[in-house]
């Protein structure tokens, strides 16, 4: 069974309430259908009545077992503002109320007091508009200082810890971390792979040197990252400094880390230091390894919070829902 495979099931063994504020997309209207129609999720199309029931019928996709929530009712929208303000006090309601007219922030208004488990986003909206509008109506977890992103790599003859797969971040999103953001991208990626994966989590900060075999200030900055990541959470496996090499095989571990360690040799999450690196490495993976890299999946939030890709075809957006799902089943 592949990595989707076994998502798809967790999902449809609990499907939970996805809000969708981009209703005007067709591929969005129709993976909503499809998600539906296999139990994965139970879709909440967020806008305009009148237009959302204007670009279905326009789309061809029934959406008769959907859930709508109709911006247009004030009375309904003016509670729902109520209800957040009286839950998250950061937001005033006159804010709430003039950035109500982007229905992106009336999903994630859903999704802050409970009617919605995760929102779904990113096809008329940009990364940075959905990353902006999560910050600001769901906020952050506890401890984290950043929004970042991992994905699942899918690598064929690979013989790691957890067979071919394996979890890297950040290749997406936050370009220059400091300590403290590898930080919370390390442990984001730990919720993210307990959640979405099962897994015990091991997870390595990756570098060009390994514990101390090199000095520079690049390195410093992974290595205070460790630090920082284990004072926050020391339930999880987090360790570092790793090359690469040391990080995933358990005979370059034996040879080259001098201490003892639960995840060197046999990480199943690596961290990059930085964008660059990320950038270039998720590359190398699908170009030569000829890898499969689910995501990026947006971590950080306090819920879950999908950004998709625009140029995503209607089967890839309904993996995408099917990992929203997984994720916010933990709550």
């Amino acid at each position: 069974m592949s990595v989707m495979d076994s998502i798809f099931q967790k999902a449809i063994a609990n499907p939970q309430r996805v809000a969708f504020p981009e209703v005007e997309e067709e591929k969005i209207l129709l993976a909503a259908k499809e998600s539906l129609d296999r139990g994965i999720c139970k879709p909440v199309l967020v806008g305009k009545k009148s237009e959302i029931l204007k670009y279905a019928e326009t789309a061809k996709v029934d959406i008769s077992g959907m859930q709508i929530f109709d911006c247009e009712e004030e009375a309904q929208l003016d509670q729902l503002i109520e209800n957040y303000i009286a839950v998250n006090t950061m937001n005033s309601a006159k804010t709430m109320k003039r950035k109500s007219k982007d229905s992106l922030y009336v999903a994630l208004m859903l999704e802050e007091i409970g009617e919605v488990d995760a929102t779904f986003a990113g096809m008329s909206h940009t990364t940075g508009d959905v990353i902006l509008a999560g910050q600001m109506v769901v906020g952050l977890q506890e401890g984290v200082t950043t929004v970042s992103s991992v994905g699942i790599a899918n690598i064929p003859g690979y013989n790691g810890s957890e067979g071919e797969l394996l979890v890297i971040g950040d290749s997406a999103v936050c370009a220059n971390p400091s300590s403290e953001d590898l930080a919370s991208i390390a442990i984001s990626a730990c919720d993210t792979a307990k959640s979405l994966l099962g897994w015990d989590p091991r997870c390595a900060l990756v570098s060009f040197s390994t514990t101390g075999s090199a000095e520079h200030e690049l390195i410093d900055k992974v290595i205070s990252a460790v630090k920082i990541a284990n004072e926050i959470r020391p339930d999880y496996k987090i360790d570092g400094e790793f090359q690469l090499d040391a990080a995933i095989s358990p005979a370059v571990a034996a040879k080259k880390v001098n201490r003892p360690s639960e995840v060197a040799g046999k990480a199943n999450i690596i961290i990059w230091p930085d964008l660059n690196v990320g950038n270039i490495g998720v590359k190398l993976l699908q170009q030569f390894a000829h890898a499969d890299a689910y995501g990026p999946v947006l971590q950080g939030f306090k819920k879950v919070v999908c950004d998709c890709s625009r140029s995503a075809p209607v089967s890839e957006l309904v993996g995408n829902i099917a990992i929203s799902v997984v994720r916010a089943q933990k709550g």
